[in-house]
């Protein structure tokens, strides 16, 4: 054993259930935590997340230092970093696992690297619940529907060995590995957009704690309801947390189980990390998903080219409120309403027929929650090329899902300030209100607020009449 050990961190950033840099602290005289940036996974692809991993990387290194643990953060690649690492350096390189197919396949070659510098290294489960390999049907196959898939993993982690308590012992005094290092500050956007993220977030592992506390005390229950309903604070919003690790989604269960009333709320929310599992098993056992569509039968499907309509949807300028309201939300916090998600891509796949992967592509930057398994596989279920997927046919109304789902416009109005004075009756259709009364109001369609882009019905025929120009060639549902 090395007396020196450096725990390569990723998506573990907490302390608390941190099975790497416990086992590190355990069984080694002087530990450091190593973060690498590597800007080609973030620079204009992932512009909010940089604000999100700069301030937890802060909040992350005063956490290690009362353990005397130091935290390095390099910036390179990662295969060139490890690389220098000699046999001589005496050091037992630990972490954690990411379940994405180009992270596995990197991580690989860096433990063939290892292997032939003879470096001491080993590897722990990462922030899941079932390793997704180990959810497979009768026949030794992957399951493409969520039902059977979640049945299945809930009831592999309910017989398995509860996992044990990893708590980190204190060092005796802090050790440092590598020479050229950068503050987390350095990884902070160059634009300041990100600055109003913090008005919204505190990224820490204690607010994670809080989040899941307010979570179990006063949301679970009513979970199953509120959960629909953007206008008030009905979900976890632990999801950016749960992407960064600064809680592990066992702790999240652990907790829940807790919970004495498991209700249809209860229910609903345990699901919801099971559809987390699943998106993962799906990216790991069909790759393919990452760069196209799932069901290949899409391939063919007629996608429309519209820059315009395209940057009118991501500025929220689309002229349907409770569409714009997501976008808008979007933009000023980094995340947005989960039943407004599925509306605003359906907006996108559906009534403006616009390739769904630009619709990823935009909330790959934008959202501080952004998990590549979970957007690539939510996007193709709304987009019906997916597995378990929505029909391509099932079209949201974003007139009737404003209504249903922000009837009182507490939500809309939030984020479309400029229908505050709108009638609810007009609220999600303001261009019916007769043009006398949008002047008394003084909002008038078309000048303070736009007039829809597309016609609901006839972007609704449209898309129907695309999909049966793909249903004719191949065999749909």
């Amino acid at each position: 054993m090395t007396k020196k050990a450096v725990v390569w961190i990723r998506e573990d950033l907490r302390v608390e259930n941190n099975p790497a840099i416990s086992y590190a602290s355990k069984n080694h005289e002087a530990v450091s935590a190593l973060y690498i940036y590597n800007n080609k996974y973030f620079d204009k692809k992932r512009e909010a997340q940089k604000w999100w991993l700069s301030k937890s990387l802060e909040f992350f290194k005063d956490s290690l230092k009362k353990f005397n643990i130091s935290l390095e953060i390099v910036s390179g690649d990662e295969i060139d970093i490890f690389s220098k690492i000699k046999k001589n350096d005496d050091i037992t390189i630990y972490w954690s696992k990411v379940y994405e197919p180009d992270v596995i396949a990197k991580g690989k070659k860096i433990r063939d690297i290892f292997i032939k510098n003879g470096i001491n290294y080993k590897y722990f489960k990462g922030n899941i619940l079932i390793e997704f390999q180990d959810v497979i049907k009768d026949d030794g196959t992957p399951f493409k529907v969520f039902t059977p898939f979640w049945k299945n993993a809930e009831q592999k982690y309910l017989n398995k060995v509860p996992s044990k308590i990893f708590k980190i012992k204190k060092l005796d005094k802090e050790f440092s590995h590598f020479k050229k290092t950068i503050s987390p500050k350095e990884i902070l956007p160059k634009k300041n957009w990100f600055k109003k993220f913090e008005k919204y977030w505190k990224p820490s592992e204690s607010e994670a704690k809080k989040y899941l506390q307010e979570l179990i005390k006063n949301r679970i229950t009513d979970y199953g309801n509120t959960r629909d309903i953007p206008g008030v604070n009905g979900t976890s919003k632990l999801s950016p947390f749960l992407k960064f690790g600064q809680i592990h989604v066992e702790t999240i269960w652990s907790k829940c189980d807790e919970v004495a009333n498991k209700s249809k709320g209860y229910r609903k929310y345990v699901n919801e990390l099971g559809w987390r599992e699943f998106s993962h098993s799906l990216i790991n056992n069909f790759p393919e998903m990452l760069k196209g569509n799932l069901r290949k039968n899409f391939d063919s499907f007629p996608w429309v080219e519209n820059e315009k309509f395209l940057k009118k949807w991501k500025k929220g300028m689309t002229g349907y409120p409770i569409v714009d309201a997501g976008m808008r939300e979007l933009y000023e916090t980094g995340w947005m309403h989960n039943r407004v998600r599925m509306v605003v891509a359906s907006f996108l796949v559906k009534h403006l027929r616009i390739h769904w992967m630009e619709g990823e592509k935009h909330f790959k930057n934008h959202l501080i929650d952004y998990n590549e398994a979970s957007n690539v596989a939510q996007w193709q279920w709304v987009a019906g090329c997916g597995a378990d997927a929505a029909p391509y046919f099932r079209i949201f109304n974003p007139i009737l899902q404003g209504l249903k789902f922000d009837k009182d416009g507490i939500y809309t109005k939030k984020w479309v300030p400029e229908l505050q004075n709108m009638p609810i009756k007009f609220l999600h259709k303001p261009w019916e209100l007769e043009s006398k009364y949008q002047e008394q109001i003084k909002i008038i369609i078309g000048k303070d607020y736009p007039e829809p882009i597309v016609v609901h019905e006839e972007a609704r025929a449209a898309a129907l009449k695309a999909f049966q120009s793909i249903k004719k060639k191949n065999n749909f549902y």
